[in-house]
């Protein structure tokens, strides 16, 4: 069995798609509800010889199902959120250090040691209810963090203000993570021209405000908080990886994490880079669950493992993905 050493080293492309393919076999014979999916599809680990012939499992699944490795005991359960009477996606993670030691690397490779920071989070709708992955993640930042400052906040944007304020002109450097009615919320109020501060994005108006397209978002939060980029954080309850964007809403993934495309009206089939499509995504990370998942995302890969969102599927169900009832 491949080890999590391996996969958190991995450098090329041949190494990733080796690596994929190992996992590939773990959680074919590991996984019931996976391997009830590739049944279905009539796939055989035996018929997969490139990572392009990965069935990806449709991420909706993650609500009626338990995905995980048959045999590990659950150490953590991460819930997606979702209106009242819905059903919400739950990751079981069998192993919470993988999760931490993906994102802690992760933030490292793209902004360097979290140390640096003082790191300020927005984030009402995630604060507000038990399971949020996002949380964990950002409340492990603000731990290792070690700056005083740093915490959540929730409806206090005065204060936040005052400090965002206050940190800035003293040259710290700050992150502020939040969720985007939120940061809209927050430049409504007050005007900034921060010089020393990222602002990151986790997307979603979670039923608060109406949907904006990503430009306008972050043509209106460059004008309120007065810098030049917004940054944007892409990640979700299913996955244990995240994929961020320095600005332009152009994503990238660390060594263990691909992005791939695929056809909207035939779920089998990968499209070239720079096609339109779904989105799949491949986070080795998610050993103990499942590492391909088909999201309910649109976008296109680019090059360099980088890869932009545009949109969602209107319809709740994956086309082309809907034939299993397991």
């Amino acid at each position: 069995m491949i080890r999590m050493n391996t996969i958190f080293n991995i450098q090329t492309q041949a190494e990733f798609e080796s690596a994929s393919l190992e996992v590939f076999k773990f959680q074919f014979e590991n996984n019931r509800v996976y391997r009830s999916f590739c049944d279905l599809l009539y796939i055989h680990s035996s018929d997969v010889k490139r990572i392009e012939d990965i069935p990806f499992f449709p991420i909706q699944f993650f609500k009626s199902h338990e995905v995980l490795i048959n045999s590990h005991p659950v150490e953590q359960v991460f819930t997606s959120s979702g209106t009242t009477g819905a059903l919400t996606s739950k990751h079981l993670v069998t192993d919470i250090n993988i999760y931490e030691e993906s994102f802690r690397r992760t933030f490292n490779h793209f902004y360097g040691a979290i140390e640096d920071y003082v790191v300020l989070a927005l984030l009402p709708s995630y604060l507000e209810r038990e399971g949020s992955s996002l949380i964990y993640m950002v409340e492990d930042m603000i731990k290792q963090s070690r700056h005083v400052e740093s915490g959540f906040y929730l409806h206090n944007l005065s204060e936040l203000k005052d400090i965002l304020i206050t940190l800035d002109n003293q040259g710290k450097k700050v992150l502020l993570i939040g969720v985007s009615f939120a940061l809209l919320d927050l430049v409504e109020s007050y005007q900034f021209e921060l010089k020393n501060t990222i602002i990151m994005e986790t997307g979603g108006m979670k039923g608060r405000r109406k949907e904006l397209v990503r430009e306008e978002l972050h043509q209106i939060l460059k004008q309120g908080f007065g810098v030049n980029s917004i940054h944007s954080e892409y990640g979700m309850t299913e996955l244990l990886s995240q994929a961020y964007s320095q600005g332009q809403g152009i994503f990238e993934c660390p060594k263990w994490m691909q992005v791939l495309t695929r056809d909207p009206e035939d779920a089998l089939t990968i499209l070239p880079k720079y096609r339109t499509g779904g989105i799949n995504v491949i986070d080795l990370a998610n050993i103990n669950s499942c590492a391909f998942i088909a999201t309910q995302d649109l976008g296109k890969t680019l090059s360099d493992n980088r890869f932009e969102i545009i949109g969602r599927f209107d319809n709740s169900d994956l086309r082309g993905c809907n034939l299993m009832v397991l």
